[in-house]
């Protein structure tokens, strides 16, 4: 069965969709938009002497030097601020990759964000999150004593997943929004997908598994800012938009979030025809 919604052209994609969407002129835009949102969200409770609570991913990463040329250009302190990120990779043993492979996202944020800002302005690394293979439950609970998530920012995947919370078929939407933080095994849509982005193809050479933040904990904060500027994510914003809320999509049940908003290129909302 073909499902309309996918061959939406520009206009018909923005007509009526079930959360809201942002077509911004290219990758540098949408990236640039997510980074001075970040920021802008840390100066407002820095303001408030409050603390700031953000969950984030390592993919989409375009934002994160636009954050932190912004954050040492205006001097923001991050000392009253959380980052949890979503998820890592892990080894068939079920332990985190080492920091030092190229896939590893703490190896990443150690590079690319944490080392790049000034160390006077820089969180504590305590404040800096993975979830843990061994403790997963602690993300929860660490969440909850913090007040809860002011934003969550990510992207979607080739299934529909927000960090990798992967779809599945056999659950109710209601079941899949109240997954919290685990150990899981990668689809091997999302091995492949990754694969073609991160290793070339090389799909074999792939973590099987990882663990995730979960979607009770992406749901609940208080907001939620998506990313797309891929070719597939053509399809995959134009499900998001108008499919029906399952867990075979896992993306779908943000249709039902207080405060979302998805965020595309133009190249996304066109269709290669148009």
């Amino acid at each position: 069965m073909r499902h309309e919604y996918y061959y939406y052209d520009r206009e018909r994609l923005l007509a009526a969709p079930k959360l809201p969407i942002e077509v911004m002129a290219d990758n540098k835009a949408v990236f640039g938009a997510m980074a001075e949102e970040m920021a802008e969200e840390i100066k407002r409770k820095n303001a408030r002497g409050e603390k700031t609570v953000m969950i984030c991913p390592v993919g989409p990463v375009g934002q994160y030097p636009f954050f932190v040329e912004i954050v040492n250009r205006e001097k923001i302190s991050l000392k009253n601020v959380w980052f949890f990120n979503m998820d890592e990779y892990l080894t068939d043993g079920k332990e985190w990759i080492s920091k030092e492979d190229s896939l590893s996202f703490r190896g990443f944020m150690d590079r690319e964000v944490y080392g790049k800002i000034l160390p006077e302005l820089i969180m504590p690394e305590e404040q800096r999150v993975f979830p843990d293979p061994h403790r997963p439950e602690e993300v929860g609970g660490q969440i909850e004593k913090l007040g809860g998530v002011d934003i969550c920012f990510g992207g979607i995947g080739i299934n529909g997943h927000l960090a990798f919370n992967e779809a599945d078929d056999q659950m109710t939407a209601e079941a899949f929004r109240n997954l919290h933080t685990r150990v899981l095994e990668i689809s091997r849509e999302t091995r492949t997908a990754n694969a073609i982005g991160d290793l070339n193809g090389a799909i074999d050479d792939m973590p099987r598994f990882c663990v995730t933040i979960g979607m009770n904990e992406i749901y609940c904060a208080r907001k939620v800012r998506l990313g797309c500027f891929r070719d597939w994510h053509r399809s995959v914003v134009r499900h998001a938009a108008y499919g029906e809320v399952s867990a075979h999509f896992p993306v779908t049940l943000m249709q039902e979030h207080p405060d979302v908003l998805l965020r595309i290129t133009e190249f996304v909302a066109k269709l290669p025809e148009e």
